[in-house]
């Protein structure tokens, strides 16, 4: 079976919109944790939820999800952003919501779910061309996509 054509840059696209979309979504609850929580609040709330040691633990949702969020968004270091989210995911699930059920009205678990499935997909593929990635790391892998291609004609 062949493989389907591809319409260049679509991929790119795709990987753009879904990590923008992500890296909004994790902005907005690191600056509200940093802003409308602030540090000794999420500490409390973690602690009343036996998050092990707690305050270390809100400094770390906090500028995770707030510096991720945005690393994700300009498209910088996207593998290591989206470890680092997938890890704070993993935690919210184990620690907060997976005894709940899957849906978020009951405190399930359905949207911590998703922002971990993204981020670990970003992990897997990275964030595409479109981005400070792709502007910083992507010519060395054209010249080697160019010599392979190159030597598999020769």
């Amino acid at each position: 079976m062949l493989p389907a054509p591809r319409i260049p840059y679509l991929s790119d696209v795709g990987l753009l919109v879904g990590r923008v979309a992500l890296g909004v979504i994790f902005i907005a609850h690191g600056w509200q944790k940093l802003n409308e929580t602030g540090h000794a609040g999420v500490a409390k709330g973690f602690e009343a939820m036996d998050i092990p040691l707690p305050g270390l633990a809100a400094h770390y949702a906090i500028w995770v999800e707030l510096v991720g969020g945005i690393a994700l968004v300009i498209g910088l270091l996207v593998p290591v952003a989206a470890l680092l989210l997938l890890l704070d995911m993993l935690g919210a699930f184990w620690f907060v919501h997976m005894d709940k059920g899957l849906f978020v009205d009951k405190g399930g678990y359905e949207f911590v779910l998703i922002l971990a499935a993204t981020a670990f997909l970003l992990l897997c593929v990275g964030g595409g061309r479109i981005g400070l990635d792709g502007a910083l790391f992507s010519r060395g892998e054209a010249s080697r996509e160019r010599s392979g291609r190159d030597h598999a004609h020769a």
